[in-house]
Parts: C-alpha cells; structure tokens; sequence
C-alpha cells in the first residue's frame, strides 16, 4: 500500500503530470534614469566651464612650468611647517583647556571658559595681526631674565605660531571636551575603585576612548588649517601663497600663479585626507563589526559590481 502511494505521489519536487514546469526567477536590475541624467547634466556644465576657461586670457603653460619652482617648493614647505607646528600647539592647549573647563574648580573652568570665548570669537586674521603689531603696545620685551626689542622677538614665524596655534586651541578644547564627557562615567568610577589618581584615570582610562570621538573631526581641523595658514600672509610669513604672489608680481601671471597655490592645496589636502581616513579606520577598531573599507576595497568592489550587471544584462 505504501509503494502504491509513494509511485502516485512520485518525488516532493516533481511538479504534477500534465503541468508546466515553473521557469527560474530571472532578477532584473532596477533602471535608476535620474542618475543617469543627472550624471549628464554634471559632466556638461563640467565640459562647459573647462572650454571657457580653456578660452580664456590665461597663459596655461605657466601652471606646469612653475609648478615646481624652488620658491613654490620652498613656501610649500614652509605652510607645511607652520600647518604642523600650529596644529601641535592648539592639540597641547586643546587638551590642557579641556580638561580645566571640565574641573569642578571654579578659577581653572572659568579661566577656560574665557580662553575659548575669546579665540574662538575674533577672527584669526585679527589675531594675527594683533600678534605681528604687538611692539606698538609692548616696544622692549622684558622678562626680567631676558629683555629685547619686541621687533626681533616677534618674527613672522613667531607670529604666524601663536595667531594660528592659540586660535587652534580654543576649538580643539571643544572637542577634546565632547570627548572626554562620551566615554560612560562608570569607566571613571571604576579607575577611581581601583585607587587610580585623576590624572591616571584621565591618561590610561578616559584619553584613549575618547580617541575615537576626537580623531575625526581633529582630522577636519588640520586639512582646514593648511587652507588657514595662507592668511599668513598678513605677517609677511613666506609660505606657499606668498611665494605664488612673489613669482606674479614679477612675472605678471596673477592668475597662473594662483592656480599653481591651488593645485599645491588641493595636493596637500588630498594626501591628508587619506591619511585622516587611516587613522579614523585604526581608531575604529573594537567600535565596529566590521571596519569600514580602504579607498582601494572601495575601487575594487565598485568594479566587480559594474562587471557583474554587465553579465547579467
């Protein structure tokens, strides 16, 4: 009797005598015309604004030839040092104000308090200039141990560190502050259960997680202030802008010259960028299942995707 059922019924996945056999799902990409468009219109208005400036007065052989001049390597050089050196002042101070804003001592947060009113509320190009002009209000600097001209106390390089580094300061306590209070309150609790000083806990403890909130947007202020340090001009500091301004003065290539800077920033920015993307991926870590991909992971899994809809259409 059950062979007689089992050869009436036949195998679970033989469909029924007499029927058509269901055909295999076929997937079909969904069309997405807007993007299509849209990527058109882009590249257009791209192709119509490089044939007007390829139309333009502008002497195009220039840009290649001073792209590497020695004065442009040299100021290259030297926005590259004042960016560093500025960014390491205002990261020291950053940290420092942070954690005096954060004291339960009323003297320490308010004098951080006012620091970070102050600097973060005047523009940095007054800063700098009230830095370069300071021997108008203090003509001999007198230190009791060391006393001199203000004129050869404050240099350009001198004045460019503190205009950018101070101004620095005050945003980078902000965030070190934002930090500081996103790791939870037990994991100081705890360090302090364990006989952990305030200072430990803040070194061993709450510093290194709060790494993961401070690198990102410490990133974002280092590439913004590479773009700051042109103002440095105003101190008659010699950094990339003003050797680009030099070689047009003699040379008459005003715009040339300003494409030269901007092609050296846009560099600068990009290698930074990369870097600043590295350092968050590192910080990442033990945050998230999985890690965000590399630039080149990126590349890779775009183009497999593109051979694959190729296959399938």
């Amino acid at each position: 009797m059950t062979d007689k059922l089992d050869k009436a019924s036949g195998p679970a996945d033989t469909p029924p005598a007499g029927s058509t056999p269901h055909e295999p799902i076929r997937a079909i990409p969904v069309r997405h015309y807007g993007r299509w468009i849209s990527a058109v219109v882009i590249l257009a208005l791209v192709v119509a604004l490089g044939y007007a400036f390829s139309q333009g007065n502008v002497r195009w052989a220039t840009v290649p030839e001073k792209l590497f001049d020695g004065s442009i390597i040299k100021g290259l050089f030297n926005t590259i040092w004042i960016s560093v050196a500025s960014m390491a002042v205002g990261l020291v101070l950053g940290v420092v104000f942070a954690v005096m804003r954060l004291s339960k001592n009323p003297v320490t947060s308010t004098i951080a308090w006012f620091y970070i009113w102050l600097f973060r509320g005047t523009p940095v190009y007054v800063q700098l200039l009230i830095w370069f002009n300071l021997a108008l209000i203090f003509p001999v600097l007198n230190l009791g141990f060391y006393k001199d001209e203000m004129t050869q106390v404050m240099t350009p390089f001198l004045a460019a560190l503190l205009g950018l580094g101070l101004n620095e300061g005050a945003y980078m306590a902000e965030i070190v502050r934002a930090g500081i209070q996103s790791v939870d309150e037990g994991q100081t609790e705890a360090s302090h259960a364990l006989g952990m000083t305030q200072t430990q806990t803040m070194r061993r403890v709450v510093l290194p997680q709060a790494m993961r909130v401070i690198v990102p947007p410490t990133g974002n202020e280092f590439i913004n202030m590479l773009k700051t340090s042109s103002l440095v001009v105003a101190v008659q500091y010699y950094d990339l802008l003003r050797a680009a301004q030099d070689i047009a003065s003699t040379s008459f290539a005003v715009m040339e010259m300003f494409f030269v800077a901007s092609i050296w920033y846009l560099a600068l920015t990009s290698v930074f960028s990369v870097g600043q993307y590295y350092l968050e991926r590192y910080y990442a870590r033990g945050a998230l299942r999985t890690l965000p991909p590399t630039p080149w992971q990126k590349v890779k899994a775009n183009l497999s995707r593109f051979s694959n809809r190729k296959a399938v259409a």
